[in-house]
């Protein structure tokens, strides 16, 4: 899955380049551009919005002030050239912000700041099986949901993710993925598999059937394991 994104800016050559930057990362989406905060307001109300790259100089209604009316706002990264609003665009938790021009390095690093954010609300807020968790594989950044994943496998220092539309290979260890994971909704069956329980249909000796696949229970799992599924 990807992070979801809107442009609010009311210069076109502005809102091209951000939207050129958000292409060179494959994480992103751009669900919308919009030419002033009438418009955003518009798109906040109708679509997930994980991250809004926001110009403060716009007519009928500024950045800011759009800013200020969000009860629960996305990840803000402001974009304007006048440096002088940096302290005010701070106060109202902007995760960044971008003083035009700005380099594709800059860009990636507010992006990364906003990522980051995205994921430690996710944990600290808990949830359920229409979340997801990000992982960086193959030098991305992938937001996978929860009820796409089917298994964890630690494979010396990486881990494989098999997941619904593919296998992910990540170099976070099982350890750091399952911190971020709901604690709830996955459990540790062997030191190199963590499975989440709504795919755990039965037990069968020193086996679980996880899925389609039959995967092994190690010795120190096993109670936990059984505890959890006999609720």
């Amino acid at each position: 899955m990807k992070i979801n994104c809107i442009i609010v800016d009311d210069e076109p050559l502005s809102q091209e380049v951000i939207e050129r930057f958000i292409k060179d990362l494959p994480n992103l989406d751009l669900v919308a551009k919009c030419n002033d905060a009438f418009e955003a307001l518009k798109v906040l109300k109708n679509e997930v919005v994980d991250i809004m790259f926001l110009d403060i100089n716009m007519p009928k209604l500024s950045g800011m002030s759009l800013a200020k009316s969000l009860i629960k706002p996305p990840q803000i990264i402001f974009i304007t050239a006048y440096p002088q609003y940096a302290v005010e665009g701070f106060e109202v938790n902007a995760v960044d912000y971008l003083l035009k021009p700005f380099s594709t390095e800059r860009f990636i690093s507010a992006v990364s700041k906003a990522v980051e954010k995205i994921e430690s609300e996710r944990r600290n807020t808990g949830g359920n099986h229409d979340e997801y968790f990000i992982v960086k594989s193959d030098k991305k950044l992938h937001r996978i949901a929860y009820v796409d994943i089917s298994y964890f496998k630690a494979i010396g220092d990486f881990v494989k993710i098999f997941t619904t539309s593919g296998v992910l290979i990540t170099s976070e260890n099982l350890k750091d993925i399952e911190a971020k994971l709901i604690a709830a909704d996955f459990i540790r069956i062997h030191k190199s598999y963590l499975v989440p329980l709504a795919k755990l249909h039965y037990i069968e000796g020193n086996q679980a059937k996880v899925g389609d696949q039959m995967l092994p229970i190690g010795l120190t799992y096993r109670p936990s394991l059984m505890e959890c599924f006999n609720k």
